[in-house]
């Protein structure tokens, strides 16, 4: 299969095992689409390996089906076992893949050094959504013509009664929301429900974000650009069967942004291997650090330069995706959606956001444009030599974010930030739900400081009153000036001499 990027035809053979995953049902609308829009593009074999393949799911459910051998699709679509049908069927495959009806991934098997071929079959598109996508109607164009494209459309479409013809701007949603007809008890949590539904649903996440991530880079990308001539070749050939060692690299790359070519080339610097040939992360994640924060200046310095010519708009897109599997928080531990992001997500967005995501990506989200460099040397250091999970960083930035904006500070102070960290370190904070409770002990303990300090100062004010009958006044306090001189060596020892007298006297007088 082109896209799967396959060095040997033996690879894919008909006596290896595969299974179809299938998570909706076909409808009349999609058989109609499957003959008429996608048939003409892909071909009628392609549209029959479709069908067979959906039907490998029992048509009332939606999963995955068993595991057999390819052999028997080869002798129902009338292939010979030979190279000449494995070749046909893996450019049937791949015209699928391209119209987006179907995505393939294999999977290595230690046991038994073998590849097992996953077929996850996608929807067809609605009619709608269809001729909404360009390249899918202009290849269709190209197939069948203008005017054949036109006249199709027309087919999957019913068009208003006359009598509904010009009234579009009288038409008013009178449709009731949900919350305004069932009231949910969000109080009572049931932990049981929440952990079944987990564990049913994490597995599938995994594969389906394996292979629909487009920034994922496997071991063939990587060994495609790693230079032959690198004494590091052979650890990174190693990697081929390491799977750990191939999300580290990847988790790396998303999290300070690197290119294929910027991994590859932190990949060849010493000591990112140890004597085993096991990748180390946190020299690795050292030197991506370095290459992130350099790449990050040369950005600034780009930027300032062109708009002195021309004055661009840049939006840099990012990827919500992730090597690592995405986990879900409780609701007893979300946290409220600071001010200025109410009006961008919600608070069951925002608290996957903190759990999930890398805290380089979090600052971006605070700061649209550059971010500050004391910022990210602050968290740099608790990443890095604290080693605070990145949950726990992110629960941290939160809690920052709020006391500034309930303070009306304008900056951070770097030992405060230290101090919180060094006191999450040392209660062994390292997990997103310990780190919210600490959070919350310590507003619990901000707000007793402050309501203690408020009745002792309310008291004391009283008490004056009450024997005197007035108000205490204000004694004003004796500020330190800007202009104040620093005492000198003579006029130290002047005052330590003086001192000394005084002292004398008084023993001398008692």
């Amino acid at each position: 299969m082109k896209n799967l990027r396959m060095n040997n035809m033996l690879h894919f053979t008909e006596n290896h095992r595969y299974c179809v995953y299938r998570d909706f049902s076909l409808s009349s609308v999609d058989d109609k689409m499957l003959g008429l829009a996608y048939q003409p593009m892909v071909g009628a074999f392609a549209v029959a390996l479709y069908r067979l393949l959906a039907e490998q799911v029992p048509l009332e459910q939606v999963g995955y089906s068993s595991i057999e051998q390819q052999r028997g699709l080869f002798l129902t679509l009338g292939l010979e076992p030979s190279e000449k049908g494995r070749s046909f069927l893996i450019e049937q495959a791949s015209k699928l893949e391209a119209v987006g009806l179907m995505q393939t991934s294999r999977l290595y098997i230690p046991d038994s050094d073998d590849y097992l071929y996953e077929y996850e079959l996608q929807q067809p598109l609605s009619p709608a959504d269809f001729f909404k996508t360009q390249h899918l109607t202009l290849l269709l164009r190209d197939k069948i013509g203008k005017f054949a494209v036109l006249s199709l459309r027309e087919r999957f479409f019913s068009k208003e009664p006359g009598d509904l013809y010009g009234l579009a701007y009288n038409k008013e949603n009178i449709s009731v929301p949900f919350y305004d007809i069932f009231e949910l008890n969000t109080h009572s949590i049931d932990y049981e429900l929440e952990q079944a539904i987990a564990e049913t649903s994490i597995a599938r996440q995994q594969g389906a974000k394996a292979v629909a991530e487009e920034d994922l880079f496997n071991y063939a990308d990587i060994i495609l650009r790693f230079p032959r001539e690198s004494v590091n070749r052979s650890y990174v050939e190693k990697m081929r069967f390491d799977s750990e060692a191939l999300g580290i690299a990847n988790y790396v790359a998303r999290k300070y942004d690197l290119s294929i070519q910027d991994l590859c080339r932190l990949l060849d610097e010493d000591g990112v291997f140890d004597p085993g040939s096991g990748l180390l992360l946190d020299e690795l994640q050292h030197k991506a650090n370095l290459h992130f924060r350099q790449g990050k200046r040369r950005k600034e310095e780009r930027e300032v330069a062109y708009a002195k010519v021309v004055s661009v708009r840049t939006e840099q897109k990012s990827t919500d995706n992730s090597h690592q599997e995405e986990f879900a928080v409780q609701m007893e531990y979300y946290v409220e959606v600071p001010p200025q992001f109410r009006n961008k997500c919600d608070v069951h967005q925002y608290n996957m956001m903190l759990r999930n995501e890398p805290y380089t990506r979090l600052l971006k989200t605070f700061f649209p444009g550059a971010i500050p460099d004391n910022l990210l040397d602050m968290f740099e250091k608790i990443d890095l030599n604290y080693k605070l999970p990145g949950e726990v960083i992110n629960v941290l930035i939160h809690y920052l974010m709020s006391l500034m904006h309930a303070n009306g500070e304008q900056r951070i102070n770097r030992n405060f930030v230290d101090a919180i960290a060094s006191n999450m370190l040392l209660k062994q904070v390292n997990t997103y739900e310990k780190a919210v409770q600490y959070i919350r002990e310590q507003a619990k303990v901000k707000d007793k400081v402050a309501a203690k300090n408020t009745s002792s100062t309310a008291s004391r004010g009283r008490s004056y009153a009450g024997r005197s009958g007035i108000v205490k006044p204000d004694i004003p306090i004796v500020e330190s000036t800007a202009d104040a001189q620093p005492v000198s060596d003579e006029e130290m020892a002047e005052l330590m001499k003086l001192a000394e007298q005084m002292k004398a006297s008084k023993n001398k007088g008692f």
